[in-house]
């Protein structure tokens, strides 16, 4: 069944690289837990310990504003498709804007994406594995392209301009 690990093995990892959705939850002292679902392939692990993802535009930014002021952070992937498995990585994790050295260190790890927003950088303490034998068998068809159009639609400049419109008041 479950199992508690002090990192990411080579075989999550490689599961991890498969996934085409993961959750993000955040939360602070008082108030909602924030969870987002995120796809396209904006998730990269740097070591055992350490993984990043491209956090782009969408309606809101709860989970800055949360990381802000609580930096605690649970990734959870589930298998859909193959071998039952959910996967939650614990942590903390730090926000990378496009003026900061670690957002340029980083960003060629991605595709070009007009939307990009911020990159979060998570230190891994905590890696659990569970069954994960209530999940449902469901199919990849294939991404939504909606998010990337829009973005690609607005341009850079106009991306700014909704995003400090969007900004949380905290952030």
């Amino acid at each position: 069944m479950g199992k508690q690990l002090p990192e990411i093995t080579p075989e999550l990892e490689e599961f991890i690289s498969k996934q085409h959705l993961f959750f993000v939850a955040t939360a602070v002292a008082d108030g909602r837990v924030n969870v987002s679902p995120k796809g396209y392939d904006t998730l990269r692990v740097l070591s055992p310990n350490k993984l990043v993802w491209l956090n782009l535009t969408g309606s809101g930014n709860e989970t800055a504003a949360h990381l802000l002021k609580n930096d605690r952070m649970t990734i959870m992937f589930c298998a859909f498709e193959g071998k039952p498995l959910i996967l939650r990585l614990y942590g903390h994790a730090k926000i990378y804007h496009e003026n900061d050295l670690q957002f340029q260190k980083h960003i060629g790890l991605f595709e070009e994406n007009t939307g990009f927003r911020q990159i979060i950088e998570m230190e891994i303490n905590l890696v659990q594995t569970s069954c994960g034998y209530s999940v449902p068998f469901m199919d990849y068809k294939k991404e939504r392209d909606q998010l990337n159009a829009w973005s690609r639609k607005q341009g850079k400049e106009k991306i700014k301009t909704y995003q400090q419109e969007k900004k949380h008041k905290e952030y």
